[in-house]
């Protein structure tokens, strides 16, 4: 038996590369028809994205998840003057405090500020320590999607509870009903009789050929029969049941499952014959829905 999974779940997994960067994984997973990841890397590292994807659909089965990669470095940029631009900046600089009377000698720190007069190291780039950090990152990352995957088994455990609740207040309806179905041909009986004195005066039906009485009642009966629906919402229940207990991958059967509820208990409304029964049948709908709404979080 495996365990009842949601699809929704936070996880959160943080560190520092070597190279002094920090940096943190954020995955967020919301319901899904099917698995859809969606990441937001920074620049220049789109070269995870295979490796990310393939570990996601080694874990999860459906949901919306989104990972969002965020890097910092820790260590300030080093900086370099590039001795050509500022030697061609100093000189522009002079001949033009000597051209201008008064004019005095151009400060360092406005010369550094020109444009190109001062740039930011680039360190050469290193293949190795290049694929040192996307596996670590995609390390951290495997890390962040089984603290989701356990996130998503948390809330699948209290979505099994609230499920299984769920499930009883519908047996006890559907035992409810079934009840009240038991006793509708004898209410059409004698609703019919009521109708029929109504109209012909008192002991009226009983001038009625007794085998036309019985067609008629007959008849009413078969169209409020709801035996079958009532079999059927049985079945759905035990099956809603199994797969709770059976848990891993149930959501995509308990969506169909849900659906079917749906249909038997629209039925039984439209095919009811009494206004208990059709309360019953209200009540029905709307654990229903309920039950549907909550199936959907399952994975």
């Amino acid at each position: 038996m495996g365990t009842l999974m949601s699809m929704t779940g936070f996880a959160r997994e943080s560190g520092q590369l070597p190279d002094g960067t920090a940096f943190a994984w954020e995955l967020r997973s919301v319901n899904g028809r099917g698995l859809d990841l969606r990441l937001r890397l920074p620049n220049g590292q789109d070269a995870l994205e295979p490796a990310l994807r393939e570990a996601t659909g080694k874990r999860l089965k459906r949901g919306n998840v989104s990972a969002t990669l965020t890097l910092a470095r820790t260590e300030r940029p080093r900086l370099s003057v590039d001795p050509a631009a500022l030697e061609q900046a100093l000189q522009l600089a002079l001949d033009l405090a000597g051209r201008i009377r008064g004019s005095v000698a151009p400060r360092a720190e406005a010369l550094l500020a020109l444009p190109g007069v001062l740039r930011t190291e680039q360190a050469e780039p290193d293949e190795a320590e290049a694929a040192a950090r996307r596996a670590a990152l995609a390390g951290a990352f495997d890390a962040a999607l089984a603290g989701l995957a356990a996130a998503r088994r948390a809330e699948g455990e209290k979505l099994h509870a609230i499920l299984s609740g769920l499930l009883d207040e519908i047996a006890a309806l559907h035992a409810a009903a079934t009840t009240e179905a038991a006793g509708q041909p004898e209410a059409q009986r004698a609703r019919l009789l009521e109708q029929l004195d109504s109209l012909l005066g008192e002991g009226g039906h009983a001038r009625l050929p007794p085998e036309r009485l019985a067609q008629e009642v007959a008849l009413l009966a078969q169209k409020s029969d709801v035996r079958e629906e009532l079999d059927r919402l049985a079945a759905h229940i035990e099956a809603a049941r199994a797969l709770l207990a059976h848990g891993e991958g149930a959501g995509r059967k308990l969506d169909f499952l849900t659906q079917e509820f749906v249909r038997e208990a629209n039925t039984l409304c439209s095919k009811s014959a009494s206004v208990p029964l059709t309360r019953i049948g209200l009540d029905l709908k709307a654990a229903i829905e309920r039950l549907k709404e909550q199936a959907a979080n399952v994975e």
